[in-house]
C-alpha cells in the first residue's frame, strides 16, 4: 500500500487509523442585536447568558466515504428581563475517518471532530458579537467527552430491554 502524505505532517501508512478533515464550513449563521443602538453603552449589570451546544452528523457521498458532523452552538444575551442578542452558529466539517474499528468511529465522530471544529467556531462567535458592538463573547473550551458519553448511557437506559441501542444521529 502507498501511504498518503499528511498536509504539514509525516506520511501516514494506508493501515493505520487516522481523521482527515476534508473541509470545515460556516453551514448556518444567524445574529439578531436586539439592543442595537444602544449596545456601545456601558453597563454595571453583567448580562446572563444562556448557550446552548449540540452536535450532529450524517454520512455523505454515494458511497458514504465521508462524515459531516456540524457543531451547533447557540447563545442568548440579557439584561434582566431585556434581551440584548442571540446568535446561532453552525459550524461544520467533513471528516473522512480511516482504517478504525468499529468501536472507535463513534467516539470519533461525537468527540474528536467536534473538539476540531470548537476553536473556530468560538472566533466566529467572538467575531459576531464584538462587530454587534459589544465585547467578544469568549467561550470557555467544551470537553465533548462528557456530553457523548452522557448521551451514550441516555440512549442505552432509552433502549433498555427493547434491544442494543441504535446508532447515535446527534445529541
Amino acid at each position: 500500500m502507498t501511504p498518503h502524505p499528511a498536509p504539514d505532517g509525516p506520511l501516514i501508512p494506508d493501515n493505520s487509523p487516522h481523521l482527515r478533515v476534508l473541509s470545515q464550513y460556516v453551514k448556518e449563521l444567524s445574529f439578531r442585536n436586539s439592543l442595537a443602538a444602544a449596545s456601545a453603552q456601558a453597563y454595571e449589570v453583567q448580562p446572563t447568558i444562556d448557550m446552548g451546544v449540540q452536535v450532529k452528523s450524517r454520512t455523505v457521498g454515494d458511497n458514504e466515504e465521508a462524515t459531516e458532523v456540524d457543531l451547533c452552538i447557540s447563545v442568548d444575551a440579557r439584561r434582566g428581563e431585556e434581551p440584548m442578542f442571540s446568535v446561532s452558529l453552525v459550524y461544520s466539517g467533513l471528516f473522512q475517518l480511516m482504517n478504525l474499528r468499529p468501536e472507535e468511529i463513534e467516539p470519533m465522530i461525537w468527540v474528536e471532530c467536534p473538539r476540531l471544529l470548537f476553536p473556530f467556531s468560538r472566533q466566529i462567535l467572538a467575531e459576531i458579537t464584538r462587530e454587534g458592538g459589544y465585547p467578544p463573547l469568549m467561550i470557555n473550551p467544551i470537553d465533548f467527552a462528557p456530553l457523548y458519553w452522557a448521551e451514550l448511557k441516555d440512549r442505552e437506559e432509552r433502549a433498555g430491554a427493547d434491544g442494543p441501542a441504535t446508532p447515535l444521529a446527534g445529541f
